[in-house]
């Protein structure tokens, strides 16, 4: 059966979808990609902003044209949460959040996928969206749901309360992503900090890192977004590692904690602060980044400057900047003093600039510096190519090389001469370079 899959949002919906589209493969079914019919199509929604929504019902009107005499399947947080909405769409199914880790059993239960067409074993002719054939990062996800209670969030509506993998199915899953060709993996959740506690275990992300390092080969190891609470003691000390990869994401929301409190987020300045000079002691050349509303309501003129003060004193690596949407369903949605949208772009952009000279500060110490990066895709650029991909602390570097050069999927050292918007450039490897560097290689 040729199938489509497609997801919109955060990492974690990616890392859903990967996973799934490795076990239509594995059962013999067809993955394809935009522009090629499909008798099954797989949508994973969001809604955590109203655009977000908005996109995601775009997409099934597209899905459901592309072949009106296929199955569309839609689950996700929008689906989760407006299943009539999405089923006008003409979607023939729509799968609770709780079930969509199960739904290639369910769907073949269904008898939707009784015609499963062989495949060559080579799996890089098969679709992985969203990156095609492109056997880099994998993103795992080791957790679900969330006990928090943010104001402002509809996701723990759509996801529920907090669950864990077991450690050892998380292993399990590094080391035969590790044997398809992988080279980071990419740990993802809700909560991902909550790790594990819904059994008891109150360090249970420390334990699976500590378990990961142990039992598995993957060269890399990352996390993605992590909660500034509940990070076990000695945390960090782990990074000292050099295969985990030293890049934090611990989102924020605002620096102001009168803000804070009404977003019902369990952090503040003064603990946030403590939280980040731990870090950078642990790891001084350590990226941290964030996210940040700017526009929550009763944000006022003192607030707004306030939390740009505070984000500016953490010196962030990158801001993920969003602009308050007010969800129905959340209590900031009730809330007065509703900030207006003339105001809310203006403090956006305001915190645009900050956050590129923040972004630009935190690049400019790699400058002179050789890294490590795990080159991804390549690009013609000139007489040659553009090769792109990611170093330990997630920043883009770019290197110029002969048209010959094949570096997907290696982790090679690059030589950093200066930056560019939001990346870094690495030192132009010629043809004599590359053939030193292939002979270090046999030897």
């Amino acid at each position: 059966m040729r199938i489509r899959l497609d997801a919109v949002g955060c990492r974690l919906n990616i890392s859903e979808i990967e996973r799934m589209g490795r076990s239509f493969v594995q059962a013999g079914h067809r993955l394809v990609g935009p522009g090629d019919t499909a008798d099954l199509y797989i949508f994973n929604s969001c809604a955590v902003t109203n655009d977000a929504s908005k996109v995601s019902r775009k997409i099934i009107r597209q899905l459901r044209a592309a072949n009106p005499h296929a199955k569309v399947v839609a689950t996700g947080c929008y689906a989760d949460l407006e299943p009539a909405a999405v089923q006008a769409l003409g979607v023939d199914w729509v799968v609770d959040n709780r079930q969509k880790d199960n739904l290639p059993h369910l769907l073949a239960e269904r008898g939707w996928l009784d015609t499963a067409e062989p495949i060559p074993n080579n799996a890089e002719t098969a679709y992985f969206p969203p990156q095609p054939a492109n056997r880099t990062r994998a993103f795992i996800k080791v957790q679900d749901g969330c006990k928090n209670k943010c104001t402002f969030c509809i996701v723990t509506v759509a996801r529920g309360e907090s669950r864990s993998r077991s450690i050892a199915e998380v292993v399990a899953e590094v080391n035969a992503l590790y044997q398809e060709g992988y080279r980071e993996a990419v740990l993802s959740g809700v909560h991902l900090g909550s790790f594990g506690h819904d059994a008891g275990n109150s360090h249970g992300l420390k334990e699976l890192v500590t378990a990961l390092l142990a039992d598995t080969d993957m060269p890399r190891i990352r996390l993605s977004s992590l909660e500034p609470w509940e990070i076990a003691p000695g945390f960090f000390e782990l990074w000292q590692n050099p295969r985990l990869q030293a890049r934090f994401h611990l989102p924020l929301q605002s620096g102001c904690d009168t803000t804070l409190r009404r977003m019902a987020r369990k952090t503040s300045q003064a603990s946030y602060r403590q939280l980040l000079e731990q870090a950078r002691t642990a790891l001084p050349r350590i990226a941290i980044s964030t996210d940040i509303i700017v526009g929550f309501p009763g944000e006022d003129e003192h607030e707004f400057a306030t939390s740009l003060a505070f984000i500016q004193e953490m010196a962030f690596s990158r801001l993920h900047i969003f602009r308050y949407s007010r969800r129905a369903g959340t209590a900031a949605a009730t809330m007065p003093q509703q900030v207006p949208a003339e105001v809310v772009k203006l403090r956006s952009q305001r915190l645009h600039v900050l956050g590129a000279e923040l972004e630009n500060a935190y690049n400019q110490r790699f400058v002179g510096q050789t890294l490590a990066v795990l080159w991804e895709h390549s690009e013609p650029f000139g007489f040659g190519n553009r090769w792109s991909g990611l170093n330990e602390q997630f920043v883009r570097v770019v290197m110029d090389t002969s048209p010959f050069s094949e570096l997907h999927n290696t982790i090679g050292q690059a030589k950093i001469v200066s930056t560019l918007p939001g990346a870094l450039l690495a030192e132009a490897q010629t043809m004599a370079m590359q053939l030193q560097i292939s002979e270090k290689q046999v030897r």
